[in-house]
């Protein structure tokens, strides 16, 4: 989590949800402690040693201290009812959209089932706060609009208040340099991918539709996560017809994880290693506190086909749907490396530290998942880590030169 990622400026519903989560998080523990010890009494040799009433006390005790904590969640929830008579003010804060936005990348899917406050809705946000996708809201929250809108897509477990760092935003020079108007989406990034991609495409086919002013330009900067939830919209988009996709001129990858995080794949072995393992199995379970979005991140899932009715934390090849990159969007990769400038860029270790080079640039040594990013489209920042994307001087001329400079190239796609 951030250094910066502290919960102020919490309302009462959030306090209280937040409590609940502490709460569960409390009963999954003695769940995964009772576990442990049924582990350890059906050891071979203990058996004549544990029948009877030690085994008895012992359930006793764990659903006497898992039920208690399991009411404790359920009061808070009636308790957040009666408080939840309606929004409270709060300014907005750098520390609490850190904060939780890295609570949504990790448990981002439980906190929408749960239906905690905490969860974060996809929208489109202006200096933190949620616009209405309606002409005179979107008219107030962006009074110099212009009919080129650069759409910025953030990462797993970051906000879009994320984009300035070190002082710098993509978005915000873009408007500065080439007349666009910034717009950043902010959305829960534990949610499956494919979730957050239908509803991303939904976002946008209201927002081009509400525009204050005719659109001549649009453009989508993608980091991360972010680029896998543009490719899903995209595939949503084409499916419902959306008028957005036919005005979309560009996508800018920036790190983005076409084909997995190695984090995620080492995550899911070591969790079906563990389960191997008698008295190892029950901190098994701890791995499955991880989002949907962040298990989406082993292979890049992109559409619910490929995880609906599936466990998706069973150890499985890579079966994904094969989607190559959005029909007329000229598409263009950036990826990272942290090797020195000479270091040979066909490295299978070479990355960013989080996501491999090959993948950031779509390769596959299976060619039917390969990206076809023309050689002129792609681009490898050297000695940069993942998240040095976001704010690099040349990574951001980079962006500058291929939506400007290219922009004949992009207008006689269609």
């Amino acid at each position: 989590m951030p250094k910066d990622a502290k919960f102020p400026n919490l309302t009462v519903q959030e306090s209280v949800d937040l409590l609940r989560i502490l709460a569960d998080g409390a009963a999954g523990v003695t769940g995964m402690a009772e576990h442990l010890h049924n582990s350890i009494l059906t050891t071979p040799g203990l058996q004549p040693l544990t029948r009877g009433p030690i085994r008895g006390i012992t359930r006793l005790v764990y659903n006497t201290i898992g039920g208690a904590f399991r009411l404790t969640g359920k009061g808070l929830r009636g308790a957040a009812r009666l408080l939840a008579s309606g929004p409270e003010p709060r300014p907005v804060s750098r520390g609490r959209d850190a904060a939780l936005a890295a609570l949504n990348g990790v448990l981002g899917d439980y906190l929408a089932e749960t239906n905690n406050s905490l969860a974060l809705k996809l929208c489109v946000r202006r200096d933190g706060c949620a616009v209405a996708l309606e002409p005179q809201a979107l008219a107030e929250a962006f009074p110099a609009a212009t009919g080129k809108l650069a759409i910025l897509v953030h990462g797993l477990c970051m906000s879009d208040l994320q984009w300035r760092r070190h002082g710098h935003d993509h978005g915000e020079a873009l408007g500065r340099d080439f007349g666009y108007t910034p717009v950043y989406i902010s959305y829960n990034s534990g949610l499956h991918i494919s979730t957050n991609g239908d509803a991303l495409a939904e976002t946008l086919e209201k927002l081009i539709s509400a525009w204050p002013v005719e659109i001549d330009r649009l453009v989508i900067v993608a980091h991360s996560m972010g680029g896998l939830v543009t490719r899903s919209a995209c595939l949503a988009g084409d499916k419902a017809g959306h008028a957005w996709r036919s005005r979309l001129d560009n996508i800018v990858f920036l790190g983005t994880p076409h084909h997995g995080a190695p984090l995620e794949k080492v995550g899911n072995w070591l969790e079906a290693n563990l389960l191997k393992i008698p008295y190892a199995s029950a901190f098994a379970r701890l791995g499955r506190v991880r989002s949907a979005g962040i298990t989406d991140l082993r292979y890049g899932v992109l559409v619910r086909e490929d995880w609906e009715g599936r466990d998706r934390f069973a150890r499985a090849p890579d079966a994904r749907t094969s989607a190559p990159l959005p029909a007329n969007v000229i598409c263009y990769a950036i990826a990272a490396m942290l090797g020195r400038s000479s270091a040979p860029v066909n490295d299978a270790l070479a990355s960013d530290a989080l996501v491999p080079l090959m993948s950031a640039l779509g390769r596959h040594k299976d060619a039917s998942q390969t990206l076809a990013f023309p050689s002129d489209r792609q681009w490898i920042a050297r000695q940069t880590g993942h998240l040095d994307l976001l704010n690099r001087e040349d990574v951001y001329e980079r962006i500058a030169t291929w939506l400007e400079h290219q922009t004949a190239a992009s207008l006689q796609k269609k």
